[in-house]
């Protein structure tokens, strides 16, 4: 997202649009030209703030989950990545799984 951000930066772009109604919704028409600097994906985020509505990049599954691994290590070092419950055989485990 770094750099993202410092490329929009270096290039600041704007336009005036209107809100139209789209059944009870609200809608607006981005220029090609600014989702392209804007480089989002088909998904975003929508937060308003005082007088704006604030459109960001929704973050790739990847990236939500960064530092997870780094995460676990660290429970086990703990030992605290046991099981919540203890493992119960099912019908399958028992008839129909093959080793």
């Amino acid at each position: 997202m770094a750099g993202r951000e410092a490329g929009l930066k270096s290039r600041i772009m704007s336009t005036t649009t209107r809100i139209v109604k789209l059944g009870a919704d609200g809608g607006m028409r981005v220029p090609q030209a600014l989702l392209k600097a804007a480089d989002l994906g088909e998904r975003v985020n929508v937060r308003v703030e005082p007088g704006r509505l604030v459109v960001t990049a929704v973050e790739s599954d990847q990236q939500a989950r960064r530092g997870w691994a780094d995460a676990a290590r660290a429970m086990r070092a703990l030992g605290d990545d046991r099981l919540l419950d203890s493992p119960q055989a099912t019908s399958f485990d028992d008839q129909e799984w093959e080793w």
